[in-house]
C-alpha cells in the first residue's frame, strides 16, 4: 500500500497551499474537491498526485472516497480536513438547506473522514491528522451562527482526538486561522470587507504554521498575534460580552 497525503477541499485557498507544501516535503498526494480542472492542473503541476473529485458534502461522500483510496493500493498516512465554507447572514433568513450542507461538510464529513483513517494509524503507530477549524471555533458567531458552530465541533473533536491518539504515535493538530486571503469571503458573502482584508493573513504563513504545529504534535495552532488575542478574548471577557462584541463585526 502507497502511504500518500490526503488534502480535502484541494482545489482553491489553503487546500492549493496545502499540497504544494506537502508536495516539498516529498509526500505522495491525494486531492480532494469538486472542481476536477482545478484539481487537475494541481496534480499536474505538483506530480506525484492524484486528482479525486468529489462533492464531499454529500451522504456517504467520505465511504466513496476512501473506497476509491484503497482500490488504488494507497493508505492514508496523512490527513488534512480542509474542505469546508461559511455563510454570512441571520440564521432564520438563511437557505435552511445550504446551512444543513454546511454541517454536513465542516462537521460529518470530516468526522467520518477522522474515524476512517483512525483504525489503522493505530494499528501502524504512526499517522498525522490535521483539521482546519477557525479562531470562530472559540466564540460564538451571531450572523455566522452555524459557521461558527461547525469551527466549535471541530476543535473539541480535534483536541479530544490529539488526547487519544498521542498514546499510538498519532499526530492530531487542529489549525485555527482568522481572515485569511483566500476564496472564502467570496462564498460566505463578505468579499471586498475593508476590516478582513487588513488584518487578513496569506495563506502560505497560515499553512505552514498548521504543519509545523503538526510536526510537534501540537494540539492546537493559531497563526498570527491579532488572531491569538481574538482566539482568548473568551478567558478574559464574560460570554455575554465576547458574542456581543461578535454580534457587532461588520462583514
Amino acid at each position: 500500500m502507497k502511504k500518500v497525503a490526503l488534502v480535502t477541499g484541494a482545489s482553491a485557498g489553503l487546500g492549493v497551499d496545502f499540497a504544494r507544501q506537502l508536495s516539498k516535503r516529498g509526500h505522495r498526494l491525494v486531492l480532494a474537491a469538486r472542481r476536477r480542472e482545478r484539481l487537475d492542473e494541481l496534480a499536474k503541476e505538483l506530480g506525484k498526485a492524484r486528482a479525486i473529485a468529489i462533492d464531499l458534502s454529500k451522504a456517504g461522500a467520505a465511504a466513496k472516497l476512501m473506497a476509491d483510496i484503497e482500490a488504488n493500493g494507497e493508505t492514508v498516512d496523512l490527513l488534512v480536513n480542509n474542505a469546508g465554507f461559511g455563510l454570512i447572514g441571520r440564521f432564520a433568513e438563511l437557505d435552511a438547506k445550504r446551512e444543513r450542507q454546511m454541517i454536513d461538510l465542516n462537521v460529518a464529513t470530516l468526522m467520518d473522514l477522522c474515524r476512517a483513517v483512525a483504525p489503522a494509524m493505530i494499528k501502524r503507530k504512526s499517522g498525522a491528522i490535521l483539521n482546519v477549524a477557525s479562531t470562530a471555533a472559540f466564540q460564538p458567531g451571531p450572523k455566522m451562527a452555524v459557521y461558527f458552530a461547525t469551527k466549535a465541533f471541530v476543535l473539541s473533536l480535534s483536541e479530544a482526538l490529539h488526547e487519544e491518539l498521542k498514546p499510538h504515535g498519532v499526530h492530531v493538530t487542529c489549525l485555527c486561522p482568522g481572515p485569511t486571503r483566500t476564496e472564502f469571503g467570496d462564498v460566505a458573502g463578505f468579499g471586498g470587507n475593508g476590516l478582513f482584508d487588513r488584518v487578513a493573513m496569506e495563506s502560505p504563513g497560515v499553512v505552514k504554521a498548521g504543519l509545523d504545529g503538526l510536526d510537534r504534535n501540537k494540539a492546537v495552532v493559531v497563526p498570527g498575534l491579532v488572531n491569538k488575542l481574538t482566539a482568548n478574548s473568551g478567558r478574559f471577557a464574560p460570554r455575554s460580552v465576547v458574542r456581543k462584541i461578535a454580534g457587532s463585526i461588520k462583514y
